[in-house]
C-alpha cells in the first residue's frame, strides 16, 4: 500500500463534498413541458365570454383531424376555430420565437441581460408599425402595418450592424451600445409620429405598443408560420458552437469556430424570430429576457437544451399570459405586453438579487 493510499485510508470522513444546486434532467422538464401544452390548449380554447367545456373542445377537434370526436352547433364551432384556436396558435408561435430569440441573444453576447429589443428589432419595427399608421398608408390593406413593421424591424438590424462593423469584425460591447443609440433614435422618431398624428391614430398606436393577439386570424398565423419555422429550425443546430462560444472568443476560435459569422448568422436568425412575431402582436417584452433565466435555474446552461426548451417554455408562457389577459379583467381585456411586464419585471429584479447574492455579480 503506497504512501497516499494509507493517508486516503485513515483520513476521517468528517467533510461532506460541496454540492452545486440541484438540476432538472432535461427530458423531464421537457415532459413536464409538453404535458403543460396539452393541458393548457383546450382549457385556453374552452374559456371565454362563450364557455365551451373541455370535452366539447376535444370532441371538436377530434372531428376536424380525424375519425371520431363530433361537431359542435354552429356558434361553438364558429367560436373555436375563428377565433380561439388562431389565438392559440399565434401565441405559441410568438412565444416560441420570442423564448428562442432570448436564447440565442444572452448566448451570442455572453450577457444575461441581452434580449432581443436591445439590438433595435423592436423599437426599429415600432417605427414602421407608427410610421404607417400616423401616416395613413394602406397600401397593403390590413397588412400594411405588419409589413411595415416586418420589414422596419429587419432594416434596423441592418443598420445596426452595419454600424457596429469595423476592420471585417463586430465586437460585442459596440454592437450593444450601437443598439441603445438606435433605439433611442427609434423612441424618438416614435414620439414624433404622435406628436403630428390624430387622436383615433393616437389610439390604434397606443393599442399597438401596448401588445395584443385579439386581432389573431389564420391568415396573421401563416404570415409569422414561415419565419417561426425557419429560426425554430435553425437555431438548435447552432448549439454546440454557443457552447463553446460561452468559453470566451479566443478558446472559441481555437477549437473551430467561426465566431464572427456565428455571431452573423445567429443576429439574423433572432432578428427573423422578433420582427416577424412583434409584427403582428405589437411589442411583448420579458419573454425573451425571462423564459432562458428559468430554464437555466432548472436545468442547466447547455444550449443543446437551453435553445429548444426556451422555445417551448416560451410558448407556454406567453398562451398562459394570453389566457390571464382576456379573463383577469374579464369582458374587459389586459394588454399583453403590459401583463408580461408587470410579472417579468419583478421577477427580473429578484433574479439580480439572487444572483447577486450568491455569486457576488453576474460572472
Amino acid at each position: 500500500m503506497t504512501v497516499l493510499e494509507k493517508a486516503a485510508r485513515d483520513a476521517p470522513a468528517t467533510e461532506t463534498p460541496v454540492r452545486g444546486p440541484r438540476r432538472t434532467t432535461p427530458w423531464l422538464l421537457t415532459a413536464g413541458l409538453v404535458v403543460a401544452l396539452l393541458v393548457l390548449v383546450p382549457v385556453a380554447a374552452g374559456i371565454g365570454a362563450y364557455p365551451v367545456p373541455v370535452g366539447d373542445v376535444l370532441a371538436s377537434v377530434q372531428h376536424r383531424i380525424g375519425p371520431g370526436g363530433r361537431e359542435l352547433d354552429r356558434v361553438a364551432e364558429s367560436v373555436l376555430w375563428n377565433v380561439r384556436f388562431p389565438r392559440i396558435v399565434l401565441a405559441l408561435l410568438i412565444g416560441a420565437s420570442l423564448g428562442c430569440a432570448g436564447a440565442l441573444m444572452q448566448g451570442v453576447f455572453g450577457n444575461p441581460l441581452a434580449e432581443p429589443g436591445v439590438i433595435g428589432i423592436s423599437s426599429g419595427a415600432a417605427v414602421g408599425a407608427v410610421a404607417s399608421i400616423a401616416l395613413g398608408l394602406n397600401f397593403l390593406g390590413n397588412w400594411t402595418v405588419s409589413v411595415a413593421a416586418f420589414v422596419s424591424g429587419l432594416a434596423t438590424v441592418l443598420l445596426v450592424y452595419v454600424m457596429s462593423r469595423s476592420g471585417g469584425r463586430t465586437e460585442v460591447v459596440t454592437l450593444i451600445l450601437t443598439g441603445i443609440a438606435v433605439n433611442a433614435f427609434a423612441g424618438a422618431l416614435i414620439g414624433l409620429f404622435l406628436f403630428f398624428a390624430d387622436a383615433a391614430a393616437i389610439q390604434q398606436i397606443t393599442f399597438w405598443q401596448l401588445g395584443s393577439l385579439s386581432q389573431a386570424t389564420w391568415p396573421k398565423v401563416l404570415a409569422v408560420l414561415p419565419c417561426a419555422a425557419i429560426g425554430l429550425t435553425v437555431a438548435p443546430l447552432y448549439a454546440r458552437r454557443l457552447d463553446l462560444l460561452a468559453l470566451g472568443e479566443r478558446p472559441a476560435r481555437h477549437l473551430g469556430v467561426e465566431v464572427e459569422r456565428l455571431r452573423v448568422t445567429l443576429v439574423f436568425v433572432i432578428a427573423l424570430l422578433t420582427a416577424a412575431a412583434v409584427s403582428v402582436s405589437g411589442i411583448i417584452s420579458f419573454v425573451g429576457l425571462v423564459v432562458p433565466h428559468l430554464l437555466r435555474m432548472a436545468a442547466g446552461p447547455g444550449h443543446r437544451f437551453l435553445v429548444p426548451g426556451a422555445a417551448l417554455l416560451g410558448a407556454v408562457c406567453l398562451l398562459a399570459a394570453d389566457l390571464a389577459s382576456r379573463t383577469l379583467a374579464a369582458p374587459a381585456e389586459l394588454p399583453l405586453g403590459v401583463l408580461t411586464a408587470l410579472l417579468g419585471s419583478p421577477f427580473f429584479f429578484w433574479l439580480l438579487r439572487r444572483t447577486r447574492r450568491r455569486q457576488g455579480g453576474w460572472a
